[in-house]
């Protein structure tokens, strides 16, 4: 067997070290996407490491995540392959390959029913008599404003936007991190509410970016600050949680967005509060 790379052994250490993790969870530990950190494991399950690469739901819940979906007409299956954008403390930008992605699933077909729709298709007036429709929800604001969206489980989120520092070199440096030449720190922070039953079990900011005046996106920096405590993994029904998100990026870049997804890419669920100068 070929000796695993350095980046399959940190991932093979943190493992052995747990035991048993979720990947995503795995991901956050060492700063990584979790669809690298999955393609990885299952390359290395694939060749002959004692370790399985599993997955495990909340059948209903699952089940309710995908009618929303197929409801909304929001669910396209997994991206596409192509490569991600790494934005790491440093002079340089790292873009990582992922492997292929399995096939894109198809939503489930709807059961026929016999009542009449109007209207186009995916317009406003394709509506089933026999439905109510959806409510009519904000995704856009500025700093201080909360905005809903649903989670991929069915659980219904109030997002708030309660700080942006730009810059917070001085948060970043007395958390004892340096900045190279060029560089600025950004903090964002965010405060999640879970107003249904459901758990919301993935990491808040795990898709919490900045927009930049060119519409290019910066991901957040795999740092914690001791003054500005990170978003912790999940929020309970009826809880509120809060989170500091960490960005590092070029001194000369304008910011004039921060953007909240529930997935990698943007649907209907994306939030977006507006950074006015």
């Amino acid at each position: 067997m070929v000796a695993p790379d350095p980046v399959d052994a940190r991932l093979l250490a943190v493992l052995a070290e747990q035991g048993r993790a979720a990947v995503h969870e795995i991901a956050q530990r060492l700063g990584m996407d979790p669809r690298e950190a999955a393609m990885r494991l299952i390359t290395l399950s694939g060749s002959g490491l004692p370790l399985l690469v599993g997955v495990e739901c909340d059948p209903n819940g699952l089940r309710r995540a995908l009618a929303n979906a197929a409801a909304y007409g929001n669910y396209l299956g997994p991206p596409p392959s192509g490569s991600y954008a790494v934005h790491q403390s440093g002079p340089h930008q790292v873009q990582q390959p992922y492997g292929p992605q399995n096939p894109i699933s198809q939503p489930f077909p709807a059961q026929p029913q016999p009542q009449a729709t109007w209207g186009p298709p995916q317009s406003a007036g394709w509506v089933r008599a026999d439905q109510p429709q959806p409510r009519a929800v904000s995704r856009t604001g500025k700093i201080g404003t909360a905005l809903e969206a649903d989670s991929l489980e069915g659980a219904r989120l109030s997002i708030q936007l309660v700080e942006f520092v730009d810059p917070a070199d001085f948060l970043f440096t007395a958390a004892g991190y340096k900045l190279a030449d060029g560089e600025r720190a950004v903090v964002v922070h965010t405060e999640v509410t879970n107003t249904s039953q459901v758990p919301y079990t993935s990491l808040p900011d795990m898709y919490l970016v900045l927009v930049t005046k060119t519409g290019e996106t910066v991901t957040k920096a795999p740092v914690s600050l001791s003054s500005r405590p990170a978003h912790k993994l999940g929020v309970q029904p009826g809880e509120t949680a809060g989170g500091h998100t960490v960005f590092v990026l070029p001194d000369t870049t304008d910011i004039i967005q921060v953007r909240w997804s529930v997935r990698p890419e943007v649907d209907l669920n994306t939030l977006v509060w507006t950074v006015e100068d």
